[in-house]
């Protein structure tokens, strides 16, 4: 007889611990996810060395800054485009330009919402600290999303 309760009271607190299972997993399915708050972010876009075009990795990155900017106000977008100090100051300039270029035009494909838009290149300034080092990976081009409330 004992042996019977014993067994009948595993049976029963099985039971009750398996239907709080049961429980729990659907009580997840109706959770709602909150979107993500639209705040202001820099998106570095990095390229190879000597040139403007963007690779995979690069448009990839694009397409995720955009995807999380879509639900929001873009109020505006900031494009800035670096290189390294090796080189003619001059191609930097260039260079940085282009690749600031070829980030927007980028953007822009991606979908972003209308918002004002500026491009700018300083080439290779700021590339070599006040003690002479110079500053490694500047050949990018940075984001610069100033972002609203959600439409």
């Amino acid at each position: 007889m004992r042996k019977t309760v014993v067994v009948m009271s595993v049976v029963m607190i099985a039971g009750v611990a398996l239907s709080a299972c049961q429980t729990v997993g659907s009580g997840r399915g109706r959770v709602e996810k909150t979107p993500a708050a639209c705040q202001d972010m820099t998106v570095p876009v990095y390229f190879e060395p000597n040139v403007a075009q963007l690779t995979p990795e690069g448009r990839r990155v694009i397409a995720a800054a955009a995807r999380t900017a879509r639900p929001c106000k873009v109020d505006s977008v900031t494009v800035l485009g670096l290189a390294d100090a090796a080189g003619d100051p001059a191609a930097n300039l260039e260079l940085s330009r282009k690749r600031a270029d070829a980030v927007a035009g980028a953007i822009a494909r991606a979908g972003l919402p209308a918002a004002v838009f500026a491009v700018e290149a300083v080439g290779q300034a700021g590339s070599v600290t006040a003690d002479g080092k110079v500053v490694p990976v500047r050949r990018r081009a940075d984001i610069a999303l100033k972002l609203g409330r959600p439409k």
